[in-house]
């Protein structure tokens, strides 16, 4: 039912499918769309950040007392007729569950739908043990007949159509079904599952919440029959991840206020159901039912000890991290996990399911941070995906890695190879800004797009030249360049230094400066990812700068967010990267919130002029007007369609998943041409890489530059 990919050309292969299956794309693109701008309207209601935080506080305080609740739940629910277990591992948790059967002489189970029973597969060893399991869940039955796993943890079946639905409803009921009338088709399932109700003996649900002050369980559905499975049966056994256990029904009822808003953009779900004590059942002996509750440990009590990963444990399978990936959203969570799906389903699958099943699949996370912006628990899930990466990278040792590492290792060695590369790229580029001439063997799945040149000159050969010099400077700052502006696109930061320059600023480019590490981070680099760290924060100590601005988001994002994070194990380190992350500024704050220019800075001409909002800066540092208003400030702007979706660059995932990256570009690329906008501005040298050789290929004819660009050109003498 499960399956991971065994290599790297095997998963590639299963992406290409994903993306050629035209209903697939369809119904992801629609869901998407409809779902961001449906859980906004939900989110206005409510203080979403501060719910979110009181969540995590819960769900933290319930991972560092894991064993204690569970023996305040057990002692709660005994005295109310429950009796629970507790699973070492997902062996011992479906021996409990089939002793429990053998014991009441169960031979039909039903189950609602659960993703802990997925992570044990349950039902193939209830059914190899001669057990009729039927899930009743309407999607998860659908896919059960199809012997496949759910593609997503609240919408299971969102990969299939109505006619593969009817497909597998005629061979269920031998009868011919009517494709095109989905109430029919619901009609048909309901008869169906209403049977295997009646029949059944035993009834196995999940549980959303675990609450330890009365030994009671929730479950949260839209369909009645998760409350039927809980209710009719003789015997019901709940299983639950020692995660779902909290402290309070408070706990719960806040928890409640985002689940379904994040789940299904909806208030409430159509079902909370809770369950306190074995209750009254007429089918049953003496008129009570026999209840259990399973808690799986299967690793989790081990995870709760890591200063990192305990985080994990604040989700509350809303899937919401899913709805909002632009991977997810191409290729469906069949190919964006293994059993759990989406940002929390690749570093699951890493704890739960083994290394092997996950070294392919953590790679397909592109880093645009929607799977953080969103998570109920506020869960650090980019972060915990790069983590992950590194581990596995530190046990492999890549060849590819291991020389990119060796290259960016030495500042010195790096830019030489950067600065031989624009001398031996001439014969390719033809005297322009991209790589005309690689024979077509070069570019393989790559061709969607026309690949940059090297500058001539680099960022740091021109600084000295161009270097204002202001008698009476109004702050000091230097700048960060990163690798893209300082070698390939330095004339975004000549435009920079420009537009201080009129303002009165003070400038400094620290030449020891080298890469900012992302790209070293995405491939699982650590070690050298610390190294380029401690030399990039040792560059820019011995100025005494007012703010250290970058024009890359994905520079500025790092450098303020990870760079701290780097040297948790040296603390004099740590100190010194605290103090430099706190001065990082992206350009489009600096200029707009700092310098505090306005339209009566700039010559609007009146030019059309969209945005592209890079992941890094709206999510990354949650940026959003200044770029937006800056734009209006200098032309006329016109706003795109999913203006903060990402464009599919990424950095390395660009070149590790061109497939995808290519479908991404398109979107963006397609929305871009329907403003009419013959300019578009970003905030990133890589979404302008991306988006500038998408617009090249394709001779769209639209200038694609950076927001230095832009200001300094409309900018008043």
């Amino acid at each position: 039912m499960h399956s991971a990919p065994a290599s790297s050309s095997e998963y590639h292969k299963r992406l290409d499918e994903a993306l050629h299956d035209e209903f697939l794309r369809r119904t992801l693109d629609t869901f998407a769309v409809s779902y961001r701008e449906s859980r906004a309207q939900v989110f206005k209601e409510v203080d979403e950040r501060g719910l979110i935080k009181k969540i995590a506080d819960a769900k933290d305080y319930a991972c560092q007392h894991m064993d204690e609740l569970y023996e305040q739940f057990k002692g709660e629910a005994e005295k109310r007729g429950v009796q629970v277990h507790i699973a070492k591992d997902a062996e011992e948790a479906r021996h409990i569950i089939a002793q429990i059967a053998r014991k009441n002489n169960v031979k039909y189970i039903v189950k609602s739908k659960s993703m802990t029973a997925e992570e044990i597969e349950l039902n193939p060893d209830l059914e190899r043990q001669g057990f009729v399991v039927d899930e009743t869940d309407l999607g998860e039955w659908i896919i059960q007949l199809r012997h496949e796993g759910p593609s997503h943890m609240v919408m299971p079946a969102i990969h299939l159509s109505r006619y593969q639905v009817a497909d597998v409803f005629e061979k269920e009921t031998g009868e011919q079904q009517d494709r095109e009338d989905i109430q029919r088709l619901v009609k048909v399932a309901r008869v169906q599952l209403r049977r295997k109700f009646i029949a059944a003996d035993m009834g196995v649900s999940g549980a959303n919440f675990a609450v330890a002050e009365n030994g009671a369980i929730a479950t949260v559905t839209n369909e009645g029959n998760a409350r039927m499975v809980t209710t009719l049966p003789r015997v019901h056994v709940a299983l639950a991840g020692l995660d779902k256990l909290i402290p309070t029904l408070d706990n719960a009822l806040t928890a409640l206020l985002v689940l379904p808003r994040n789940a299904t953009a909806q208030r409430l779900t159509s079902y909370v159901t809770w369950i306190c004590g074995a209750n009254e059942c007429k089918s049953a002996k003496d008129n009570t039912k026999v209840m259990h509750v399973v808690f799986l440990d299967n690793g989790r009590r081990e995870i709760a000890k890591d200063p990192l990963f305990k985080q994990i444990f604040r989700c509350v399978r809303c899937g919401a991290c899913a709805n909002v990936c632009p991977v997810f959203r191409l290729v469906g969570g069949h190919k964006m996990g293994y059993i759990y799906i989406g940002a929390i389903g690749l570093i699951l699958t890493y704890f739960f399911h083994g290394k092997d099943k996950a070294k392919i699949l953590c790679q397909n996370c592109i880093g645009c941070e929607s799977c953080a912006n969103v998570c109920a628990g506020g869960i650090e899930l980019p972060r915990l995906i790069r983590e992950i990466r590194s581990r596995l990278t530190a046990e492999e040792n890549s060849l590819p890695g291991a020389l990119m590492s060796t290259a960016m290792k030495n500042r010195k060695v790096f830019h030489s190879l950067l600065k031989f590369a624009s001398f031996a790229q001439k014969p390719f580029t033809g005297g322009t800004q991209f790589q005309r001439h690689l024979p077509a063997i070069f570019l393989g799945k790559h061709g969607f797009k026309a690949l940059p040149a090297i500058a001539d000159k680099a960022f740091r050969d021109i600084f000295p030249k161009i270097q204002p010099k202001p008698t009476n400077a109004v702050m000091r700052v230097a700048l960060f360049a990163g690798c893209a502006q300082d070698f390939i696109y330095p004339e975004e930061l000549e435009a920079c230094v420009k537009l201080l320059a009129a303002k009165d600023v003070a400038i400094d480019f620290p030449m020891e400066q080298t890469c900012c590490g992302l790209p070293l981070e995405m491939m699982g680099q650590r070690v050298t990812s610390k190294d380029v760290a401690r030399q990039n924060i040792n560059a820019f100590a011995a100025g005494n700068y007012d703010a250290i601005i970058t024009l890359c988001a994905s520079c500025a994002s790092h450098l303020k967010h990870a760079y701290p994070t780097l040297f948790d194990d040296d603390p004099e380190m740590s100190r010194k990267a605290k103090a430099f992350s706190e001065k990082v500024i992206d350009y489009s704050s600096f200029v707009h919130d700092k310098l505090g220019v306005t339209a009566a800075d700039f010559t609007n001409s009146g030019e059309k002029v969209t945005y592209h909002a890079s992941c890094h800066l709206c999510r990354g540092l949650k940026v959003h007007d200044a770029p937006r208003e800056l734009i209006a400030d200098a032309a006329n702007y016109v706003p795109c369609n999913e203006e903060e979706v990402c464009c599919g660059f990424g950095g390395t995932y660009s070149a590790k998943f061109p497939e995808i990256s290519a479908q991404l570009l398109e979107k963006k690329l397609n929305n871009i041409a329907a403003t009419g906008a013959s300019r578009v501005v970003v905030d990133c040298p890589g979404c302008v890489m991306q988006i500038k050789g998408g617009v090249e290929k394709r001779k769209l004819g639209i200038k694609v530059q950076h927001m230095s660009e832009l200001l300094a050109e409309t900018m008043k003498k």
